[in-house]
C-alpha cells in the first residue's frame, strides 16, 4: 500500500519536473519571453521569474531524487 502511494507521488513529481524543465529558457527564449519580459530581462540577466523557476525546479528535482532512492530501498 505504501509502495503504491510512493509510486503515484513519484510519477506526479516526474511529470511536474518535466514541465518545469520545458519551461526553462533555451537559446534566446523561454518563460520570460513568453510573458513579455524580454526587453528588461536581456540587459539585467535573469529575471525574477526565471530565478524562482530555477529554485522550484531544484526543489522538485531533489524531491524526485529522494523518492527514487526511497523506491530503490523499498523494493
Amino acid at each position: 500500500m505504501v509502495n503504491a502511494v510512493i509510486i503515484v507521488f513519484h510519477v506526479f513529481v516526474s511529470a511536474v519536473l518535466i514541465l518545469f524543465i520545458l519551461l526553462h529558457a533555451g537559446r534566446g527564449g523561454g518563460l520570460s519571453d513568453m510573458f513579455g519580459g524580454s526587453t528588461g530581462g536581456a540587459m539585467a540577466g535573469s529575471t525574477i521569474v526565471e530565478k524562482n523557476l530555477d529554485r522550484i525546479t531544484v526543489v522538485t528535482a531533489l524531491i524526485f531524487a529522494f523518492t527514487t532512492i526511497l523506491l530503490g530501498l523499498r523494493v
